[in-house]
């Protein structure tokens, strides 16, 4: 899949959208059929069970059953609706609350992250290195600073842990849903790709050449992806435990 970049369409145009939406903010009464949340609504999903290279104007308006001119009356193309998606997944439910403490509010913060990196498993491939600010995003970054407020944390340093704690369940997420990926690329499953791989690692274990690696037990390897995550994130939150207490 080619990578993908937030902001990469028409940044004015996107943000009008958003922000005359707010998407996933629950409306009273129908929904029409065709409308900029029924095509967000559909693109993720489309992205979540097919991947994001599933997801085009054309696609959507045969799912929505009509022709793909008219979604344009309502997005402006595939660049704009991918930073529509990114706003439509990023939101925080509306009573969504962290607590008090900060500890526990970035350990919920980051299962959190988990939790929408693992459901969503395009969302982690797109680079978001300058993130479109809609009415979700920004809620959900005002509910993370709440929680950092009675720290002593200077703004910087707040931007910093919450940035931390993202790029790194962003990553461990990624690479928990790496393996189902590659084999829906390649076809090659992933018993099939490490057996494939034991006849030359044997030799090379045996070899003496690799004393250290060698003389791991196997389940060094097995730890689990959510364990990963939990393993990491609890080193994070001790190393900013510190700096606070410092």
């Amino acid at each position: 899949m080619t990578q993908q970049h937030s902001g990469s369409g028409d940044i004015s145009r996107s943000l009008a959208i958003m922000w005359a939406f707010d998407l996933g903010r629950s409306t009273r009464g129908p929904k029409p059929k065709l409308s900029v949340d029924a095509i967000v609504d559909v693109a993720v999903d489309l992205a979540d069970t097919e991947g994001l290279d599933a997801v085009s104007m054309r696609r959507i308006g045969q799912e929505l059953g009509v022709g793909t001119m008219s979604l344009y009356r309502h997005v402006p193309g595939k660049e704009e609706l991918l930073d529509l998606m990114l706003e439509r997944v990023n939101a925080p439910s509306s009573d969504e609350t962290l607590g008090d403490d900060w500890r526990t509010s970035m350990q919920t913060l980051g299962r959190g992250l988990w939790t929408l990196y693992t459901t969503h498993p395009w969302l982690p491939l797109v680079d978001q290195t300058r993130p479109l600010l809609g009415p979700n995003a920004l809620r959900g970054l005002d509910i993370a600073l709440e929680t950092l407020k009675s720290t002593g944390l200077s703004g910087q340093q707040q931007i910093a842990v919450i940035g931390a704690i993202d790029a790194f369940v962003m990553n461990a997420a990624r690479q928990h849903n790496g393996a189902a990926l590659a084999e829906q690329a390649t076809g090659v499953s992933n018993e099939e790709f490490w057996t494939a791989q034991e006849p030359v690692l044997t030799k090379a274990m045996a070899s003496g050449d690799y004393p250290h690696v060698a003389a791991l037990d196997m389940d060094a390897y097995a730890m689990a992806g959510e364990d990963f995550m939990e393993f990491g994130l609890t080193l994070l939150l001790d190393g900013i435990a510190n700096l606070i207490r410092r």
